[in-house]
């Protein structure tokens, strides 16, 4: 007998495949999986080393993706992890701020950009949950033009009884290195016409005194969010988990504000994710995971291990997050690497 249950949320067939083409006595162990009597006697040996399959039907899987812009790699960096996203088909996608250069004043140009995102993201098939970022929102004409597209800049939704919570660390705004929009437009072409000097040139802009302070400098939230985030918080108690998706990592050099929404956590199951560095960074403080997204095409800032273009691949399950960070020249499709893609798959080639 055969015996199949569908899953409407998950369905995950899995087959073993041991004889002809006729129908043949089998026994149903688990969900979707059966096997063939005739070959493997009941309670006999088989070349399987369990049934307990991980298709719990309350777990899913979503994706998490840094930086795109802050000097953007024109070798389409971001392009290639938008297919590969679509190739692993998580339930959706967050990115943690920054999709475009921003830094302009001019609704046009920002439009611009984002129409050109928006393309870049309907590649992956999946829904897509935007934080802003500073290149995001970097002015009040910029917030004006991410609101009319998107709506608010902060907000919260609950998937799979696990409320996220995405925060705007960039309200207000900070006051933007002087030149900053035609420093990001030479980057862009000195990358094709002279990489040697687009190096040399981020150098010396991660070293511009306005950059470090700027890098430094503590995370203000406004009473309106943090009332926001308090009335979310008390209305999703008893949720498994919290995600809170920001920018700016709050954490590294804490304000009162953001101190005061980590009281609000206390007690409760938490993680959060931001991005902005450009450099993949841990930390666990008082026992919750705090995760510094490195980049997906933004210009590396810092020398390390942490300098890795990648995506997380997080799958909720009943005892909380399992987390793999997928290095995006890990991942190829059924046709293999393609060698006109090397400079996005790795900046620095295949050795």
């Amino acid at each position: 007998m055969t015996t199949h249950e569908s899953n409407p949320l998950r369905r995950r067939l899995i087959a073993v495949a041991v004889a002809g083409s006729v129908a043949l006595p089998s026994i149903a162990l688990a969900q979707d999986f059966t096997y063939d009597t005739e070959v493997f006697a009941d309670g006999g040996a088989t070349p399987w080393t369990s049934t307990e399959f991980r298709n719990n039907p309350e777990n899913f899987q979503f994706v998490v993706i840094g930086d795109r812009t802050g000097g953007a790699n024109v070798e389409g960096t971001f392009d290639l992890a938008a297919d590969q996203i679509r190739l692993l088909q998580p339930e959706f996608v967050i990115n943690v701020g920054d999709m475009i250069e921003g830094y302009s004043d001019d609704p046009a140009e920002l439009n611009a950009e984002w129409d050109e995102t928006d393309a870049m993201l309907a590649q992956m098939g999946v829904p897509f949950f935007r934080v802003p970022g500073n290149h995001d929102i970097a002015n009040s004409v910029a917030q004006e033009v991410y609101r009319e597209r998107f709506g608010a800049t902060y907000y919260s939704f609950v998937y799979g009884d696990t409320l996220f919570l995405v925060l705007d660390s960039e309200d207000p705004p900070r006051e933007a290195p002087e030149g900053i929009r035609e420093s990001l437009e030479l980057y862009k072409r000195l990358q094709v016409e002279d990489p040697e000097r687009a190096q040399a040139m981020l150098g010396e802009f991660m070293k511009d005194e306005a950059v470090v302070a700027g890098l430094s400098t503590a995370v203000d939230f406004n009473e309106t969010q943090t009332a926001f985030i308090e009335e979310a918080l008390a209305s999703n108690p008893d949720v498994r988990w919290t995600f809170l998706l920001l920018h700016e990592p709050a954490w590294e050099n804490p304000s009162d504000s953001f101190k005061a929404i980590q009281e609000m956590l206390k007690g409760r199951d938490h993680t959060f994710i931001a991005g902005h560095l450009h450099y993949y960074d841990y930390d666990n403080i008082d026992g919750n995971e705090h995760i510094t997204m490195g980049p997906a095409g933004a210009s590396f800032h810092h020398e390390g291990p942490g300098n890795v273009d990648h995506l997380m691949w997080v799958t909720m399950t009943d005892d909380g997050p399992e987390i793999a960070n997928i290095a995006l020249k890990g991942i190829f499709d059924r046709k293999g690497l393609d060698p006109d893609l090397f400079g996005a798959y790795d900046r620095k080639g295949f050795e």
